[in-house]
């Protein structure tokens, strides 16, 4: 099965001719883009280079906020994050490459721009993202699954000899339209990722957040806010229980034994 081809236009979708070439929307998704204008995001950066310049991984973790708030102490139980990374990741040599709204093409730029550039290979990379392509980037499953191919590919390409480790998007409580999205992108990812591509693994982790089949909104701290967001980011203890799905993997990948 092909992967998914970017929406048409309008015109040619309703039978009327095709629109002219400059008429369609280049796909963001697989585009670099950086986000060096904004302050917070150029000193993160900044910092995560030097840790990489200075440090030994075996285990990175690359993704948007989610992956981010494994940076977080509390001091809520809900988004006490540390301890639970600590447990899991404090002895593996771990690093945490998690960006706030970060997208594929953000991912893609700083792929580029030294996030690869470590000393030794890392034994695993860890890569969550697509939730904020169905944000403000906006971009549907179709043009966001060659964006999330692109960033593996790149990994790979890069050191060969590493595992990856790809998570699903988490279900989330946004809209229709990205619950329709995250779906759609994840059945792709299930179905066709892994081929030809023997050094990675999928999983899908979306059952920590649901219940009954659907998102359950405990399980997300945003409710928790002030004002409350909508259900979109883990709390710890949701959080911990993706640890636990994934460290088999994890330690599998590591020759470790299970944390």
């Amino acid at each position: 099965m092909r992967p998914f081809l970017s929406a048409l236009p309008l015109l040619a979708l309703l039978g009327l001719g095709a629109a002219p070439a400059n008429a369609v929307r280049a796909n963001i998704a697989i585009q670099p883009v950086s986000r060096m204008d904004t302050p917070w995001w150029r000193q993160r950066f900044a910092e995560k280079q030097a840790e990489i310049a200075h440090g030994r991984f075996d285990v990175v973790w690359l993704g948007d906020s989610i992956t981010q708030n494994w940076e977080r102490n509390g001091p809520e139980a809900w988004r006490d994050f540390a301890p639970v990374w600590q447990r899991y990741y404090g002895d593996r040599h771990a690093l945490n490459l998690g960006f706030k709204g970060d997208s594929t093409c953000h991912v893609l730029w700083r792929l580029a721009h030294g996030e690869l550039d470590f000393r030794t290979p890392p034994r695993l990379f860890v890569v969550l993202i697509g939730a904020n392509n169905f944000g403000h980037v906006h971009t549907d499953a179709g043009q966001t699954y060659p964006g999330v191919v692109r960033i593996v590919d790149t990994i790979h390409a890069r050191f060969p000899s590493s595992r990856v480790l790809l998570l699903g998007v988490l279900p989330s409580i946004r809209s229709a339209w990205i619950t329709a999205n995250t779906r759609q992108l994840n059945r792709a990812l299930q179905d066709d990722i892994r081929r030809g591509r023997p050094w990675l693994h999928y999983a899908d982790v979306g059952t920590a957040v649901e219940r009954d089949g659907a998102p359950d909104p405990s399980r997300f701290l945003d409710p928790h806010l002030t004002p409350p967001d909508p259900p979109l980011h883990p709390t710890a203890t949701t959080q911990e229980a993706i640890a636990r799905m994934i460290e088999p993997a994890v330690a599998d990948a590591l020759a470790d034994r299970r944390h």
